[in-house]
């Protein structure tokens, strides 16, 4: 049989782009736009070859692009490289091939319209899987890269993330399904714009929207690069909290909420009065609510709890939030509101943000800001380049449940966003000075939305449509399969 010359570039050509758009379009600094054409290539590929290529080069793509996480999983205290860093990068892999195998299978059976939804559903349906069942939720999706692209994020607000990890792969899968041989162009192209333009559309109508009162925010971090802070006990601790206090009394006139980081402090006392008088104190001087993260040590009972402390702005007693999904701490179960603050303010630590809830809890009970304190594990003295990421999933939760954010992070980014997912303001933390601050003007979320109303009922129609999947590629074709264009070689053309 003789081979035809193209062939053989055409599997290392789709590897190579979708791993290079892959690699920019996704990690600590994606350019989401390349997000969208990442895997097109891949997908365009497995209309001409057969299943054993079309998924080897899915898996080897995708892994390849995990390179642009290598080097911050080598030092991260959150995800190692190895094994949980590897653990995660071939999981995804997996995923995607996942993904890439139903779009090959289904294509081949000319169901072109079901391939072009079944394939994004799958990719959705699996991470929404591996999301409810993970202790450590979910943090660097598709949807997470969407950060800086409001207009795509407001999905969320009907469809949660799952909404935003559809659409992104949606528009790919259909132009790769419309080039296979034999397909419904028409009907798949059709229904694939409407859905599109629908999704944008309701972004940009929700976009117009203003929100609630404007509050002035501010969240402060010491640029030390710690892991826990200092025990308050300590000469070192005691400074802290002074300095600290500097720099609220600094703060321009007029703000409201000042937010500061998770485990800014560490004590063994459940309600250190080295912290707790003296915020008070500031708290009311400033007319301004404070929220301060501080670890609480049970020496006896050898356990740690990561609390967030409220004090009001009139200077009364804190209120306090314990973090409800951790690894070391025992979980909150409690939702805690900031006392007397002018909107609804509710309070989460860092990794809570890595799921839905509490953030749709509270949104259902009424808040209208998140007052995040945060935290990244990284080696003491190294400021960790995942800020933005770390952020940008705390924006997404918060364009979920119609909130607007105020995070402080002791090792990342500060970031002050509205309920739209529109960030105004963020400071990049690690500078020389001894700390940095961000303050805005920040309309309180417009609050409820559909997705907290209706929890995942859209992650659950991409399980369906992933089982639908599955169920058609049993199914004789509608016609006779659609030929492999490539029969050069017959590793390429068999199918799995």
């Amino acid at each position: 049989m003789t081979a035809n010359p193209n062939a053989r570039w055409r599997i290392p050509a789709a590897l190579l782009s979708s791993a290079v758009l892959f690699y920019f379009g996704t990690g600590l600094a994606p350019i989401a736009a390349l997000t969208w054409l990442a895997p097109f290539p891949v997908l365009l590929l497995s209309t001409r070859v057969g299943g054993w290529t079309a998924t080897g080069t899915a898996f080897g793509a995708f892994l390849l692009s995990t390179a642009n996480m290598w080097a911050y999983q080598a030092h991260s205290g959150d995800e190692p490289l190895w094994p949980f860093g590897a653990a995660i990068d071939v999981g995804m892999s997996l995923v995607f091939t996942f993904a890439v195998w139903l779009f090959w299978a289904l294509v081949r059976r000319r169901r072109t319209l079901l391939a072009s939804l079944a394939a994004p559903a799958a990719w959705t349906a699996l991470l929404y899987l591996i999301a409810t069942s993970n202790p450590m939720g979910m943090m660097g999706s598709l949807a997470n890269d969407q950060g800086d692209a409001p207009l795509v994020l407001q999905t969320a607000s009907w469809a949660g993330m799952w909404g935003v990890e559809f659409l992104v792969l949606l528009p790919a899968c259909a132009v790769a399904a419309m080039c296979a041989p034999g397909a419904s162009r028409l009907r798949t192209g059709v229904v694939a714009a409407v859905i599109v333009a629908l999704s944008l559309g309701g972004g940009a109508l929700r976009l117009s929207g203003t929100g609630g009162p404007t509050v002035r925010m501010a969240a402060i971090t010491q640029n030390a690069g710690y892991h826990w802070g200092p025990e308050l006990g300590t000469a070192r601790g005691r400074a802290l909290v002074q300095d600290y206090l500097d720099q609220i009394s600094a703060m321009p006139d007029g703000v409201q909420l000042v937010v500061l980081p998770e485990a800014a402090f560490s004590a063994e006392e459940e309600w250190p009065a080295a912290l707790v008088e003296p915020m008070r104190r500031a708290a009311k001087a400033r007319g301004a609510a404070i929220v301060v993260g501080f670890e609480y040590y049970d020496r006896p009972g050898k356990h740690n709890y990561d609390y967030a402390l409220a004090f009001p702005a009139d200077g009364s007693a804190p209120a306090r939030y314990l973090k409800h999904h951790d690894l070391v701490s025992p979980p909150g179960r409690d939702l805690v509101f900031v006392p007397g603050a002018k909107a609804p303010t509710g309070l989460v630590i860092c990794g809570d943000t890595t799921f839905a809830s509490p953030s749709r809890d509270y949104a259902a009970a009424g808040s209208r800001i998140l007052a995040i304190p945060a935290e990244l594990a990284v080696p003491p003295g190294s400021n960790d380049e995942g800020g933005w990421q770390h952020t940008r999933n705390a924006l997404l939760r918060g364009v979920e449940s119609g909130q607007s954010i105020a995070l402080s992070d002791a090792n990342g980014s500060l970031m002050l966003s509205d309920g739209y997912g529109r960030v105004l303001g963020e400071a990049r933390t690690g500078g020389p000075a001894p700390f940095t601050s961000v303050v805005a003007d920040v309309p309180a979320g417009p609050g409820q939305t559909f997705h907290t109303r209706f929890g995942d009922w859209f992650a659950w129609l991409t399980l369906a449509m992933t089982v639908a999947g599955l169920i058609f590629t049993r199914l004789r074709p509608t016609t006779r399969p659609a030929p492999a264009a490539d029969t050069s070689d017959t590793r390429t053309t068999t199918g799995s």
